[in-house]
C-alpha cells in the first residue's frame, strides 16, 4: 500500500516532521498524585522533538511507558495499542497525564499507530474477533505467527506515513529482526513521511543514525549519546567480559 503523503512541509523542513514540543499544562496537574509524582513530571516536563526518531531510555519505573501512554491518549489511539480506529477497552476512561499535556505541531497528523508490547496479544485478539481481514497487516492473523513474526508483519505492512508511538518494539525481535526494523525506520524517516517516539532498552535500536536519545534517569529528561547510556555500556562490557559480571553476581570462579 503506498504511503499517504502529507504536504511537502514535513518532507522538506529540518527537524521533526510533525510533533515538535511536549510540555505540561500546569493548571491540569494534580501534585502528589500518580503520575504527577513521577520525577520527570513533578519537576516540569518539557521535551523538544528535533529529529524524526526520538528514543526514550531509562531504568524500569522512570516513566517511559506512562509518558507514551499519555501521548497515545492525546492522539486518540487505542489504550491497549492500535490506531484511532481501535477503541476496544471500555474500562479505560482517559489518561490524567494525557489531559495535562500540551502538544505543539509543525503539521498535525491523525495517521499513525501505538504499539504497546505489553498488550499486543489483546490487540491481536480484538482484530481477529472484529472480523479484520488483516489486509493491512500482511494478510494473516497475528495469532498464527510467532510473536516476533507478528511484530515484523505489523511494522512492514501497517507503518506508512504518520506518527508512531512504540513501547519496547524490540520485546519480540531477535537481533536479526531488530536490524530489519532499523531498515523500516530508515525507509520511513529518510523521506520524512513518518515520526517515531520509541521507548527501548535495545542498544542496537539506540544506534539508529541521526536519532535523538533522551534519558529519563535522574528525574529529568536529558539528551544523551547512545554510547553513554547504561544500556550500551553494560551490554558492551558484559559481552567483552561476562566472567567479570559472574564473579560479582554469583561469586563465580572459572
Amino acid at each position: 500500500m503506498p504511503p499517504r503523503y502529507h504536504s511537502r512541509v514535513a518532507r522538506t523542513t529540518p527537524g521533526s516532521p510533525f510533533l515538535t514540543n511536549v510540555s505540561l499544562r500546569e493548571e491540569r496537574c494534580e501534585p502528589g498524585v500518580f503520575p504527577f509524582d513521577l520525577p520527570i513530571v513533578r519537576d516540569g516536563l518539557s521535551i523538544a522533538l528535533t529529529t524524526p526518531v526520538t528514543f526514550l531510555v531509562g531504568e524500569n519505573g522512570s516513566g517511559k511507558s506512562t509518558l507514551l501512554e499519555a501521548l497515545a491518549w492525546c492522539l486518540g489511539f487505542g489504550a491497549q495499542g492500535g490506531s484511532r480506529d481501535h477503541q476496544f477497552d471500555a474500562g479505560v476512561d482517559g489518561h490524567a497525564l494525557g489531559r495535562a499535556l500540551k502538544l505543539v505541531w509543525r503539521q498535525r497528523t491523525t495517521e499513525g499507530f501505538f504499539l504497546r508490547a505489553e498488550t499486543f496479544y489483546n490487540l491481536s485478539t480484538y482484530l481477529e474477533t472484529a472480523g479484520s481481514s488483516f489486509s493491512r497487516y500482511g494478510g494473516a492473523s497475528f495469532h498464527v505467527k510467532s510473536h516476533g513474526e507478528a511484530f515484523l508483519a505489523l511494522f512492514q505492512n501497517r507503518f506508512e506515513d504518520g506518527f508512531y508511538i512504540l513501547d519496547e518494539p524490540e520485546a519480540a525481535l531477535s537481533p536479526q529482526r531488530q536490524l530489519a526494523f532499523l531498515n523500516i525506520l530508515h525507509q520511513l524517516t529518510a523521506p520524512r513521511i513518518a515520526q517515531f517516539i520509541i521507548a527501548t532498552h535495545s542498544p542496537m535500536l539506540l544506534a539508529f543514525p541521526g536519532a535523538t536519545v533522551l534519558s529519563l534517569d535522574g528525574g529529568s529528561i536529558q539528551p544523551v549519546d547512545y554510547r553513554d547510556t547504561e544500556h550500551y555500556r553494560i551490554t558492551r562490557e558484559f559481552l567483552e567480559s561476562p566472567e567479570r559480571y559472574f564473579r560479582h553476581l554469583f561469586d563465580w570462579h572459572q
